[in-house]
């Protein structure tokens, strides 16, 4: 198997990457990211083109109005959206590269979805009624990011979401799923049989049917976001790379946040890490979000009679059945994309294991691409939250802080919308709307639960064992 590396993009106008990537990074015990590390050796790296221009490091101490901690989807949509809504330049403070974190390492994946949880599970928790205006917020999200994907060059493919039943027993539990998206929300959903799938979209082996989804758009995240910077940037907004936040303390209402090159003082603050979250940032976010590796693949380009072997009709993506799912799709260039959760901590990541789980994946999905030469090879952080679902929100009414993370790998579309919501929000936009009441705006993020028990911050020590029992458990059951 060979694995293509690639090399580190210099932004124009900043200083270029000072340190190697670390792969054994791990925001859940790590102080913070670093400052000034190379990007993952990611597809998306090695094909996005130059990076937009950025401000390069902070130099010196400043005053500022607003600062925005993170460059990424989230980051740069909201500096888009201070700008132009509400005439208000931000100041963006990157750790490492624009867009290091999840934006250049993600699946790309844009669902109409937000955080993990299904539309039946938002009933279940929350009742019929607000499960629909929750809808209609995430259905204008993903419009909106529909929209941007128009705009910018970032190689959108509008082709849906198949979601593939990996067992028989799934096939069901999908119709009931397209039955209430139908019924009660009003979406184009239907059943496909496995081979309908096979026939129109790819021969997937494991697939014995499908759920089919209009709403899904597949991108290049990191020329998406790119896309963005130069957005924001045009309109006045400022990107620091090269400046992790290594202190913060507020005085008589002033946010002090010390960085290698000097300390930004800041009137508002909004949190925009994703799952680079570090539990030293901020009093308001440490043990609020478990982070979980993802690993991806890249295939070297298929041939022709691969793709005729596989018979790909579609730039469509997938995603399979399965607690850890699969998530999956052929790119622009004809190369195979493939993912997957896998290492518990940053410190056993490059146990080959991980590729292997991969590799074995794509043997029995697509058997006449078996032991295809990997290209690239990476993971990323995802930010989950302890209840499934993300937090726009200003945690404390008595501090200028607030943050937007929490998406559980399904932030790819809805960042933009929460971007423009926390725009809102820290302009001061925000008061008497309606949808500020849904849950995804009116709490802070839980505390990890255990066993249904009262949340609290002393369970968090015991995450990282728990996952590990939970990962065998889905396995068994996902397998076996």
């Amino acid at each position: 198997m060979t694995i293509t590396a690639c090399a580190p993009f210099t932004a124009g106008g900043a200083m270029p990457a000072s340190k190697p990537y670390d792969p054994r990074y791990d925001p859940l015990v790590a102080p913070d990211p670093g400052a000034g590390h190379a990007y993952a050796p990611t597809y998306w790296v090695a094909s996005a083109g130059a990076p937009p221009d950025d401000d390069g490091p902070v130099s010196q101490d400043m005053d500022v109005d607003v600062v925005l901690i993170g460059s990424g989807a989230t980051g740069m949509s909201t500096a888009l959206y201070l700008a132009q809504e509400h005439g208000i330049q931000a100041t963006v403070l990157e750790a490492n590269q624009a867009a290091w974190g999840c934006s250049s390492r993600s699946g790309g994946q844009g669902q109409n979805a937000s955080g993990r949880l299904k539309r039946s599970q938002w009933i279940q928790r929350w009742g019929v009624d607000t499960a629909k205006r929750l809808d209609a917020e995430i259905r204008s999200g993903f419009e909106n990011f529909k929209d941007l994907t128009t705009q910018i060059d970032c190689d959108a493919f509008a082709g849906g979401h198949l979601h593939l039943a990996h067992r028989p027993e799934k096939v069901p539990v999908l119709a009931v799923e397209a039955e209430l998206m139908r019924k009660t929300f009003g979406y184009a959903t239907r059943m496909m049989s496995a081979e309908e799938v096979r026939r129109d979209y790819c021969d997937e082996r494991e697939t014995v049917g499908a759920l089919f989804e209009p709403e899904g758009v597949g991108i290049h995240p990191l020329k998406f976001t790119f896309g963005l910077m130069r957005k924001a940037r045009a309109l006045g907004a400022v990107v620091y790379t090269s400046s992790p936040v290594q202190g913060w303390e507020t005085i008589h209402g002033v946010h002090q946040l010390r960085t290698p090159g000097g300390v930004v003082r800041a009137k508002r603050v909004a949190v925009c890490t994703g799952g680079y979250t570090g539990q030293a940032l901020s009093p308001l976010l440490k043990n609020r979000i478990m982070p979980i590796l993802s690993n991806s693949v890249v295939t070297r380009v298929l041939t022709d009679a691969e793709l005729a072997a596989t018979n790909f009709q579609s730039l469509t993506f997938l995603t399979d059945t399965r607690t850890l799912r699969f998530y999956y799709r052929l790119l622009k260039d004809k190369r195979l994309q493939l993912g997957s959760r896998s290492s518990v901590s940053g410190a056993d990541a490059e146990d080959p294991v991980h590729l292997k789980l991969l590799t074995d994946a794509i043997a029995r999905k697509f058997p006449p691409l078996a032991g295809i030469p990997i290209d690239y090879s990476w993971w990323g952080w995802v930010d989950v939250s302890h209840d499934m679902m993300p937090r726009i929100t200003q945690p404390d009414d008595h501090k200028t802080i607030w943050y937007a993370v929490g998406y559980g790998g399904n932030g790819v579309s809805f960042s933009t919308w929460a971007g423009k919501r926390l725009a809102e929000r820290v302009a001061g936009k925000d008061s008497g709307r309606n949808v500020l009441e849904l849950p995804i705006y009116d709490s802070p993020l839980p505390f990890p639960n255990m066993l249904g028990l009262v949340e609290s911050p002393l369970f968090a020590p015991f995450r990282r064992m728990g996952q590990r029992v939970l990962y065998q458990w889905y396995w068994l059951r996902d397998e076996k």
